[in-house]
């Protein structure tokens, strides 16, 4: 068999397949007006909760015992004692870190020397670095 007839016939099994879908019956199928009003009636009925009520909140939980202005006194409050981070400082520090004694230039003069020494790769780094010798 050649490529051309089988072309053919892939095609035309594909399109008697399609027919052949296109004619199963379908299930029973309810209309639109139908669907809601059984909605409608089982929100009545307590059976489906409304759109606006999510499941497992209670807004007996949700009552705050405290004012807004309460709320935002003990907020400011935190912040000023250092409890809290300003806004979009994320995790508030508990101390400042440590200040460099170094200068850039002894900074640069260290790494050189160490990578003389073969103490630092030079560089790409292989798969198992060789432990840095002990400090003396």
């Amino acid at each position: 068999m050649n490529f051309k007839t089988l072309g053919y016939a892939i095609a035309a099994t594909a399109l008697l397949a399609q027919g052949a879908i296109a004619q199963t019956a379908a299930p029973e199928q309810k209309a639109r007006a139908e669907v809601k009003a059984e909605a409608a009636t089982a929100v009545k009925k307590g059976d489906l909760p409304k759109a606006t009520q999510g499941e497992g909140q209670d807004k007996a939980a949700a009552k705050s015992t405290k004012t807004r202005a309460e709320v935002k006194a003990e907020t400011a409050a935190a912040v000023k004692k250092g409890d809290l981070p300003k806004g979009g400082d994320g995790i508030a520090p508990k101390e400042a870190p440590a200040k460099s004694t170094t200068t850039r230039a002894e900074v640069k003069a260290e790494v050189a020397a160490a990578k003389k020494k073969g103490e630092m790769p030079v560089g790409e780094v292989p798969a198992q670095m060789p432990a840095a010798p002990a400090k003396k």
